[in-house]
C-alpha cells in the first residue's frame, strides 16, 4: 500500500538548519509530484512547498523563499526538505503528501504521519 514515512525533525536554535526525508513506497515515486505541508499549533495546516515530477519546484508560502528548498531522489524513494535559517515560527508538524498527477496542481490523495519541527533557544 502506499505509504509516506517522514523523518528528521527535531528541536533547533534559531538560525540553524534542519533536512527533513520524506520515504515513499507502495507506488513509483517518479510519476508523482510531492508536497510539503505544515501545520502549527492552533493553525490550519499550510502548503509549503511542492516538487513536480520532472524535478522542479514550486513554492506555496512566501515565508519560505530564500530559506527551504526541495528535492528529490527517485532512485532512492525520497523526497527532501532542506531548513535553513530557522525561525521560531517555524515550529510545526511538517508532512508530505503524495499529489495524485505528475505535477503540484492536483490534489494530494496520500499523507504521511508528520515529522515535528521545533524552533527554540
Amino acid at each position: 500500500q502506499v505509504q509516506l514515512v517522514e523523518s528528521g525533525g527535531g528541536l533547533v536554535q534559531p538560525g540553524g538548519s534542519l533536512k527533513l526525508s520524506c520515504v515513499a513506497s507502495g507506488f513509483t515515486l517518479d510519476y508523482h509530484a510531492i508536497g510539503w505541508f505544515r501545520q502549527a499549533p492552533g493553525k490550519q495546516r499550510e502548503a509549503i512547498l511542492c516538487i513536480h515530477a520532472n524535478n522542479s519546484a514550486m513554492y506555496n508560502a512566501d515565508s519560505v523563499k530564500g530559506r527551504f528548498t526541495i528535492s528529490r531522489d527517485n532512485a532512492k524513494n525520497t523526497v527532501y526538505l532542506q531548513m535553513n535559517n530557522l525561525k521560531p515560527e517555524d515550529t510545526a508538524v511538517y508532512s508530505c503528501a503524495r499529489n495524485s498527477g505528475y505535477y503540484c496542481i492536483y490534489q494530494y490523495n496520500y499523507w504521511g504521519q508528520g515529522t515535528q519541527v521545533t524552533v527554540s533557544s
